[in-house]
């Protein structure tokens, strides 16, 4: 990396990794997209910093992230579930774009809820490219490993003497407030294996997701998804966020990591836009499913990237030290969203 300055990991649960946008066009070949688990975080802290929205970012896992910076100073934005940040000791924002001089220490810890934050480093973090990406899938061993203690992560470029005028900022992104409405989902392309009395009580059931969840599926309980033509299929290719009923009768909804074809039927598939509000779910934590029409899933998508895109416009001043005051108005992700209880 041009002038030798680095993040060197202090501390580093198990599943934290390097995430872009993942990879395209190799689907046919076996290799499936990858990617971060919660897109619209990881979108909003590149877009803080004004990277490109194909730029690499570590994914933080409940487990947590500590980092010092060294040689150089450098911007990082990070954003996600309701992770406790602290940069030297001092508590931060959920959600902030701030500078990194050497010697400074910035930790993560898991909050009172989320399964992942994102933090960005400005210009993107630097790793080899495999197929058009730098994101890391575990299972098939493309893209690197699960960073550790002792690993340095660099950017692609250096803080430029223009960037140094840039001032630190909370991110108060609406969009990454807690949301517990029901999950919205297409349904298909195999609901056709459910008799209709099971469709109606999957989208009025309450569903808990299970441990057994990770970055290739999350399995959750609740109750049974009875088949009238078997459990199974023959396989064919498998999206982000499809949902499968395989032989348990539960629900097993299919994530970044997920393989390419399956031979389960699909009751249906998370909209786009919810697919990271599923994601920060944790293991105990309980949801609903809504059916809603493919103009209606679309249309909300249309309209998340559209409120995400406003993220440079969200950037509101930060000055430190944070008083008490502030950190009730700068802590925004805490709140909670359920038009249900309106």
């Amino acid at each position: 990396m041009p002038g030798g300055g680095h993040l060197r990991v202090l501390q580093s649960g198990p599943g934290t990794v390097l995430q872009d946008r993942g990879r395209f066009g190799y689907l046919r070949f076996g290799v499936t997209q990858s990617g971060p688990m919660d897109w619209s975080a990881w979108q909003t802290a590149n877009l803080a910093l004004g990277n490109d929205k194909s730029a690499a970012a570590i994914e933080i896992p409940a487990s947590g992230l500590e980092v010092i910076c060294e040689a150089k100073p450098f911007w990082v934005a990070y954003a996600g579930g309701a992770f406790i940040w602290r940069h030297d000791g001092t508590e931060l924002p959920k959600a902030a774009r701030i500078k990194l001089e050497p010697g400074s220490r910035l930790a993560a810890r898991a909050g009172h809820f989320g399964s992942f934050a994102y933090l960005a480093i400005k210009s993107g973090f630097d790793a080899p490219l495999v197929m058009g990406s730098r994101s890391t899938h575990l299972r098939s061993g493309l893209g690197g490993r699960m960073l550790k203690e002792g690993d340095c992560v660099t950017p692609l470029a250096s803080l430029s003497a223009s960037e140094e005028r840039h001032f630190a900022a909370r991110i108060d992104a609406p969009w990454l407030v807690r949301n517990l409405a029901p999950i919205r989902v297409v349904p298909g392309p195999q609901d056709d294996y459910f008799a209709p009395q099971t469709l109606a009580s999957f989208y009025i059931a309450d569903f808990t997701l299970t441990p057994r969840a990770d970055r290739m599926a999350y399995q959750f309980d609740g109750p049974e998804i009875s088949h009238t033509k078997g459990h199974d299929i023959v396989s064919d290719g498998v999206a982000l966020g499809g949902i499968q009923i395989p032989g348990d009768k539960k629900p097993l909804v299919l994530m970044a990591d997920r393989q390419p074809t399956g031979g389960y039927p699909k009751i249906g598939h998370i909209a786009r836009a919810d697919v990271g509000r599923l994601a920060q779910m944790r293991p105990g934590e309980t949801c609903r499913f809504r059916p809603v029409s493919t103009a209606e899933a679309r249309q909300a998508l249309l309209a998340l990237e559209d409120d995400i895109a406003t993220t440079p416009q969200h950037l509101q001043p930060l000055r430190s030290p944070l008083t008490s005051e502030r950190l009730l108005s700068v802590n925004l992700i805490d709140g909670v969203f359920n038009p249900l209880n309106k």
